[in-house]
């Protein structure tokens, strides 16, 4: 069978007091350090996930434990940032996670019981975000750039952030985030069949994610060699 991706998008909101007692010590510790609003949008996307990965796998969001991997810091409990993972009830839960927040808004998506080496990466994108001088230069590859070279105000932002979102979704999925350079990672489509070269990233309409109209998100999910 093969696995089956969800997607799920949660609005803006606020994380009551008794809820943030869902989240382990790590996500509260990495959460008291940032700036109020920083921190209100950190903690809201956390509960969004536990949640989501408890009706996942159809357990309690309290039996969850926060268990991230990160390539540099390994894997465990103690550790708050990387890829997303749960341990259910002391022992790992078969569940792929990847989530993404934009303009408040939170993206999740997840697999249950993933084929072995599947992973896994999500991204949602704010265009008006990518409205500044500088940006093409850091993210787009010069042939993104000269696509892009005929459009302006609107057009543009979109199209400058439907190709972020595919790279931020396909640098998660690979595990190397921006430890590599997004302007090197060419993520043009190529037909129905998505980007040339990159099997399993294809963007994700409205109607898949449930945001917001002026969002987009895309997504990767595919064996990482």
């Amino acid at each position: 069978m093969a696995s089956h991706l969800v997607v799920r998008a949660c609005p803006p909101f606020r994380v009551p007091g008794d809820e943030r007692a869902l989240l382990d010590g790590p996500e509260l510790e990495r959460a008291q350090a940032m700036a109020a609003r920083t921190r209100e949008d950190f903690l809201a996307g956390r509960v969004a996930q536990r949640r989501f990965a408890a009706g996942l796998l159809g357990v309690e969001a309290s039996d969850l434990t926060a268990c991230y991997s990160c390539p540099r810091c390994g894997t465990g409990a103690e550790i708050s940032h990387g890829r997303p993972g749960y341990l259910l009830r002391g022992a790992p839960a078969p569940l792929l996670l990847s989530l993404s927040r934009a303009a408040g808004w939170t993206l999740l998506a997840g697999v249950v019981d993933p084929d072995p080496g599947l992973r896994l990466g999500i991204d949602a994108e704010d265009p008006a975000r990518t409205d500044f001088e500088g940006f093409d230069a850091v993210v787009l590859t010069p042939a993104e750039q000269a696509d892009l070279a005929g459009l302006h105000g609107a057009a543009l932002l979109r199209g400058r952030a439907r190709l972020w979102a595919r790279k931020e979704a396909w640098l998660k999925m690979t595990g190397t985030g921006l430890r590599t350079a997004p302007n090197t990672v060419d993520v043009r489509q190529d037909g129905q069949d998505g980007p040339a070269g990159r099997p399993g990233l294809r963007d994700l309409p409205g109607s898949e994610t449930g945001l917001p109209a002026e969002l987009v998100a895309a997504v990767a999910l595919a064996v990482n060699s």
